[in-house]
């Protein structure tokens, strides 16, 4: 009965959330990409004190406006296994790129990345440098994890986003 309740709940707050903004949601290569607006959504960079961000070029928060439309971005990973880190870390964006313009946004409008390395101590510092070049101020908020492993055999890096149109 517990487990019902939590579904009934999970449905009725995502029917809510398509009610305020809705959610954008691609089934795959037919998808039809949605249009950009005309002026983009406001994003505002948190910053308090007492919450600073691990280093430059990270937002400790995002607010960005009720009502917009959201992307969430799957887990992305490089084309090339076996290039340098930071070609993969290039590609891995570039892929991440690919699936914002389908959905009628782009890196602007990202509010959030969350990045898993298998080799955090290794990989962190090239992904610092790699996402200067992608994104700019408010700078979206931002998670790092080390993980002893990947879903797919071989594969060192893999970053999902959410952005708004």
């Amino acid at each position: 009965m517990e487990n019902e309740n939590n579904r009934r709940e999970f449905i009725s707050m995502g029917l809510a959330a398509g009610l305020v903004g809705g959610v954008t949601m691609s089934t795959g290569a037919d998808a039809a990409p949605l249009a950009t607006s005309a002026a983009a959504p406001k994003l505002t960079g948190l910053d308090p004190d007492g919450a600073p961000s691990a280093d430059s070029g990270y937002t400790p928060g995002i607010s960005a406006p009720v009502g917009q439309k959201v992307i969430f971005v799957s887990g992305q990973g490089p084309i090339d296994y076996d290039a340098d880190m930071e070609t993969q870390m290039r590609q891995t964006f570039d892929r991440i790129g690919k699936v914002l313009r389908e959905g009628g946004s782009d890196w602007e409008n990202v509010v959030i990345l969350r990045s898993f390395f298998v080799n955090i101590s290794r990989d962190l510092p090239v992904y610092r440098k790699v996402r200067k070049d992608y994104l700019k101020a408010p700078f979206p908020a931002s998670t790092a994890v080390g993980t002893p492993e990947l879903a797919i055999p071989g594969l060192e890096i893999e970053i999902e986003a959410v952005a708004i149109i």
